[in-house]
């Protein structure tokens, strides 16, 4: 018996009690960038239903390497699983009601770092699969949903989405197109519910601009300001430009771009020295209006008025100014695939009884790389106490995640299946 099947041949274990999966993920420290033994568990439950599984690592110079999971069985149309097994630290254990992870369930909560962000939903997907292997891969709301043998399923789990995303998902999905393997349609399986299982569905993301704004003075004595040339005056006028005006109304599906500024900074802590530095630090979520090219042309066309307007209020040449572009920026994307969007709706509104609302709103997630190799929506568990102490996930919610994932896989291929002769 291999090492794999082995470990999921626990005595007792149940691979279609979500809780029972999700336990066992939750047991593995895996805080990014580290495997932690997550992807270990993966391979050890996915083997026994059928899945082969590789699990390639990515370097890149100045990164930790990352160990990532691709798994995959079938043939026909290809939905993809996207997620990820890495999970933020901690935080000071002491405060946590029960062990960070220790997989304590009390009053039918189960408690641990991940089990909302997103090892529950990885577990739901994964006793889904469990229960339709037992029924042999048919539907279990009848002929109408889609009854019959699925198509071609994968999972692609990365360990580097809570870290600088470099050696994760991008990588992961080049990885498995040189291979030929092209999914037609992805669900993420990110906490999309603000406070109530089944209540939103992420079709979209905004897209998100981060930078540094230096601007170079010269360093002296607050008695002698002649002597010196102050940044920071310029830098509040740089900050007031940048938020003067909105940058749009928002789009028919996008909500109002913003940008926040996250840091003024000299480096100063003395009162009595005129700083030879000082830096802004802000991020945009934006709107489908702009491309990351033309929203930094906006924001460096504003700078710009800013330093001019220094000039002449100064009477003296305009401050030094650099722009710092922080990381790889997302761009905003919304997802138009009915079928798909359809698919994880009618499942969502046929066990919980609410329709879900159709939503760009909230953070980034692997979504935005996924959607250039194919349609991709997000949904999974409500995402109140992700990064919190006591991260936890109500028992009765991850089974109702584990249904509608079933239903889900039951009406998307019964909609992707090959016309009959």
């Amino acid at each position: 018996m291999s090492s794999a099947s082995s470990a999921s041949a626990v005595p007792g274990f149940d691979p279609t009690d979500p809780a029972a999966v999700l336990s066992r993920l939750l047991r593995c420290p895996s805080v990014t960038p580290a495997e932690g033994g997550a992807l270990a568990e993966l391979e050890a439950l996915l083997v026994p239903l059928g899945f082969s599984v590789s699990r390639p690592v990515f370097s890149e110079t100045g990164t930790p390497d990352v160990e990532n999971l691709f798994a995959a069985r079938g043939s026909g149309p290809h939905l993809c699983f996207a997620g990820h097994t890495d999970v933020v630290p901690t935080g000071e254990e002491s405060l946590w009601s029960a062990p960070p992870f220790g997989a304590e369930i009390r009053d039918g909560v189960l408690y641990g770092r991940g089990a909302v962000d997103m090892k529950g939903a990885i577990a739901a997907f994964l006793a889904a699969l469990a229960r339709r292997a037992a029924r042999g891969g048919s539907s279990n709301e009848g002929e109408d949903a889609g009854g019959g043998a699925d198509g071609r399923i994968s999972l692609l789990i990365t360990g580097d989405e809570e870290g600088p995303a470099i050696n994760g998902t991008v990588k992961l999905l080049d990885w498995i197109t040189e291979r030929g393997e092209r999914p037609d349609a992805c669900l993420v399986g990110e906490p999309t519910n603000p406070g109530v299982l089944g209540e939103m569905i992420k079709i979209g993301r905004r897209g998100s601009l981060s930078a540094h704004v230096t601007v170079r003075g010269t360093q002296g004595h607050v008695a002698y300001p002649h002597l010196a040339d102050n940044p920071v005056p310029a830098v509040l006028a740089i900050g007031e430009a940048l938020l003067a005006e909105p940058f749009d109304a928002g789009t028919e599906a996008f909500p109002p771009t913003n940008l926040e500024i996250t840091s003024i900074d000299t480096g100063n802590e003395a009162t009595n020295v005129i700083p030879g530095r000082s830096r802004l630090a802000f991020n945009i979520r934006f709107s489908d209006a702009w491309t990351p090219e033309t929203l930094k042309d906006e924001v460096s066309r504003r700078i710009e008025c800013a330093r001019q307007a220094l000039k002449f209020r100064a009477g003296k040449e305009p401050a030094v100014v650099e722009i710092e572009w922080l990381g790889r920026p997302s761009e905003a994307f919304l997802t138009r695939s009915e079928p798909l969007i359809e698919a994880i709706s009618q499942a969502a509104e046929s066990v919980t009884g609410l329709t879900p609302v159709l939503s760009t709103t909230g953070g980034t997630s692997d979504a935005r790389f996924i959607k250039s190799v194919c349609p991709v929506v997000e949904f999974g568990l409500v995402g109140q106490t992700m990064h919190m102490i006591d991260e936890r996930v109500p028992l009765a919610d991850l089974e109702a995640l584990t249904e509608i994932y079933d239903r889900f896989l039951s009406r998307w291929f019964a909609a992707n299946a090959p016309a009959r002769p």
